[in-house]
């Protein structure tokens, strides 16, 4: 299992690299840490992680709650698309190539990205939202990518 450390003062994390979901990303005084241990891939799972921005202008706290959170999700799914991209299938072609000729699978990753489960949420002092996303390699398989061990 290859470990990353990621800087997060960077600003958006390194696409396909997320943390194992036991380990908090926000810490006790609700700021996001400066940097955490990624996992992207392990023996079962794909992970992924999403930071969503709470808009301040929103009066009442649970919604923006709810809106970082959900673009928090689309952040995850957007890594981890990226991450599917670059794997490499069984014939030496990466996903992305494959996607350009072949509209069917990229329809069935577009949909397993999209079942995801969220496996952690947390929010920061400001309303922000992170979060970790967890995809199974079957489901991988069952749309027709191998993930290369």
């Amino acid at each position: 299992m290859k470990k990353i450390l990621l800087a997060v003062a960077a600003g958006l994390l390194a696409a396909g690299c997320s943390s194992s979901p036991e380990k908090g990303t926000v810490s006790k005084n609700g700021e996001i840490e400066r940097e955490w241990v990624e996992e992207g891939v392990t023996k079962n799972y794909v992970f992924a992680r999403g930071i969503g921005a709470a808009d301040q202008t929103l009066e009442n706290k649970t919604q923006r709650m709810a809106t970082s959170r959900n673009a928090a999700i689309v952040n995850g799914q957007y890594n981890m698309l990226s991450f599917v991209k670059g794997v490499q299938l069984e014939g030496g072609v990466t996903v992305e190539k494959a996607i350009e000729t072949d509209s069917v699978l990229a329809t069935k990753i577009d949909a397993v990205i999209k079942g995801a489960q969220v496996v952690r949420s947390e929010w920061t002092a400001d309303d922000g939202c992170v979060i970790v996303l967890r995809l199974p390699k079957k489901a991988l398989k069952e749309a027709g990518i191998k993930i290369a061990e």
